[in-house]
């Protein structure tokens, strides 16, 4: 019996077995993606009924709406080409601001991205946002989430599928979804993985921007001003997200490898 239980095992390993675009990361999504999906698009809206969008007349909302249509245009056509098109299959993009002072952005799986308007001090102009948003998206497409996910409901909920975990255990679902998609933190085993994918993301999020006609160069900026704006933050041991003066050296080597990828429009 232990035996069969390690060859399934084995088996279930090497089919949820995928390579993140660009980077060719090896990674293990184990759920179903449509279910995360449908996850996300319920988590979504139940987000909008309680922060309802900025309407589209503000000049903010409608830079977030145009760059992101721009954003997602370009790597839905770059992934085409590189017959990867199945990470974004299902995907309905919308893009919106929210009223709330916090400096911060997430894209859901099916391309659901939302920005703070407390971010937009910190971007300052649309090259800058435009990082911030791929960098975003760069988690949907990279299926980060999944993973955090796949990882967390193993260790918390006994490997229970996510759509028998919804209906079973929904609050703590829901909170452990929201954490998957860098809606809150969690210390523990979690953290080095996590670190990864911001990582991952911050190269990712400067091809894309590039791909849609903006010059990554000044990319790194972003998490300059992070740096600079002070405040108590915990030690990177400490946090699920680099250092911002790291995330900032790391980008600027990575530069030379995005600026490939520019094409000026």
């Amino acid at each position: 019996m232990k035996n069969w239980i390690i060859v399934l095992s084995s088996i279930l390993i090497l089919t949820s077995c995928t390579k993140v675009p660009i980077t060719g990361r090896r990674q293990l999504n184990l759920l179903p993606e449509d279910q995360m999906v449908a996850t996300a698009l319920a988590q979504y809206n139940e987000f909008l009924v309680k922060n309802p969008p900025v309407a589209l007349s503000n000049n903010n909302a409608d830079m977030v709406n145009r760059l992101g249509n721009k954003l997602s245009i370009a790597v839905v056509k770059f992934l085409a080409e590189k017959k990867q098109s199945q990470r974004v299959a299902g995907f309905k993009w919308e893009f919106n601001l929210v009223e709330n002072k916090e400096a911060n952005a997430w894209c859901m799986p099916g391309g659901k991205v939302v920005v703070y308007t407390g971010l937009l001090p910190i971007t300052k102009d649309e090259t800058g946002l435009a990082f911030v948003m791929g960098h975003e998206i760069a988690h949907a497409v990279a299926r980060h989430g999944n993973e955090r996910m796949s990882q967390q409901l193993a260790v918390q909920s006994g490997g229970m599928a996510l759509d028998i975990a919804m209906m079973q255990q929904p609050n703590e679902t829901r909170q452990l979804f929201n954490m998957a998609y860098g809606l809150g933190s969690n210390l523990g085993a979690m953290l080095p993985f996590s670190r990864l994918h911001e990582s991952e993301a911050d190269k990712l999020g400067m091809i894309f921007m590039a791909l849609a006609g903006y010059n990554p160069t000044n990319a790194s900026n972003v998490w300059a001003r992070m740096a600079a704006g002070g405040g108590q933050k915990p030690p990177e041991i400490l946090s699920t997200h680099p250092s911002d003066a790291k995330r900032k050296n790391d980008m600027d080597k990575f530069l030379p490898e995005a600026m490939k990828y520019y094409k000026p429009q």
